[in-house]
């Protein structure tokens, strides 16, 4: 509901390849129902001017617990090793999702650098700091331009510096500018999507919520009804459904150009094992939303963060399950929040939005 969204915008005047627009503030017109619900958590985008791709940048709390769960074949990952529950390291200080393939993974240096600045990291003596920023990308280096043109250490850089805690900016923006989908009959049948973010309250103070970028070879479909919002299209213009592709038997292209790779995050205290346990929950709301999903061509990725900013008690079992739904409906908000560019339609194109999000 693009509504509830007034974004401020910086203007970035540097060279070429990066020249683009950071966003991260907005002022809040409703409930907060995106990422940034959970108290401590900030969002920044910097999207590039001179082809459709970016990053985004998850800025935490103080003692924020982090793990990550990879169920996609072909990942582009940084620092993932460390989130694992037999490593040394318990707490992130921020997460980079990003454009640009393995080259977007140099983002995550511009945001070491705005935070070591601000003194944000794990203390090493009369050394200082060394920030722990775990990253992910999503390859988009065949849509809307230039394949040069890619996330960088300045744009981290730039994203880091405005993040805000107000309301995520959804749609095509950060690592959702460049983010496609249905491609598997090829790129000619794709459709747009992007970033989308949502989030759960519960009376008790829990808070579960999801951000994600969503770049997936095959179709997103609304958990509540069944049916396919937005992906493969067919030769008249309208959605293939990727199921029936798979069960007739049709033959894919494959190759690269994918992965969906996303965040959920809990105010909730968990160990590092319990935040590991529901990043591997959370792919339940990848499987309830896109179809196919985990394929050998795609890197699907989720992060996941505990703040302990609430002082309730909570299992992880539950705040996994929670983590799924809001993921899945992340994932629906990615295509219903995306905008047509470059030829390719959205949702809101084909009038395929589900009437939850025409209110």
């Amino acid at each position: 509901m693009t509504w509830r969204r007034v974004i401020t915008v910086w203007a970035c005047l540097t060279g070429a390849l990066c020249a683009g627009v950071a966003t991260g503030r907005t002022q809040p017109s409703s409930p907060n129902l995106t990422l940034t619900a959970i108290d401590g958590l900030k969002v920044g985008h910097f999207t590039l001017a001179a082809r459709p791709t970016g990053c985004t940048v998850i800025l935490t709390a103080p003692n924020t617990v982090g793990s990550v769960d990879v169920r996609g074949a072909a990942p582009g990952t940084r620092e993932t090793d460390r989130l694992d529950p037999i490593s040394d390291l318990s707490t992130v200080n921020a997460i980079v999702l990003s454009g640009g393939s393995a080259f977007g993974l140099d983002v995550a240096p511009g945001v070491m650098k705005w935070l070591d600045e601000q003194r944000v990291g794990h203390p090493v003596g009369d050394a200082g700091v060394v920030p722990s920023v775990p990253s992910a990308v999503l390859i988009d280096l065949w849509f809307g331009g230039d394949p040069r043109v890619r996330p960088d250490a300045d744009c981290g850089y730039r994203a880091a510096r405005s993040a805000s805690s107000a309301p995520v900016e959804e749609g095509n923006v950060g690592a959702g500018a460049g983010a496609t989908i249905g491609k598997f009959l090829g790129h000619s049948g794709a459709m747009k999507a992007g970033i989308g973010s949502s989030a759960i309250t519960l009376a008790n103070g829990l808070v579960v919520a999801a951000i994600v970028a969503v770049n997936a070879m095959g179709d997103i479909v609304d958990p509540q009804t069944g049916a396919v919002i937005a992906g493969v299209r067919s030769a008249d213009g309208g959605l293939a459904d990727a199921r029936r592709l798979l069960r007739s038997g049709q033959s894919s292209p494959g190759g690269g150009a994918n992965t969906t790779i996303g965040v959920v995050a809990t105010n909730a205290r968990l160990s590092t094992v319990q935040a590991k346990k529901v990043a591997e929950m959370a792919h339940d709301g990848y499987a309830r939303a896109i179809e196919p999903i985990h394929t050998l061509v795609d890197g699907d990725t989720i992060f996941s963060l505990a703040t302990g900013t609430w002082n309730g008690d909570a299992d992880a079992g539950r705040i996994g399950a929670l983590a799924a739904d809001v993921m899945a409906e992340a994932i629906v908000r990615a295509a219903v929040q995306a905008r047509a560019s470059h030829g390719l339609p959205s949702a809101s194109d084909l009038g395929t939005v589900p009437e939850r999000f025409k209110k």
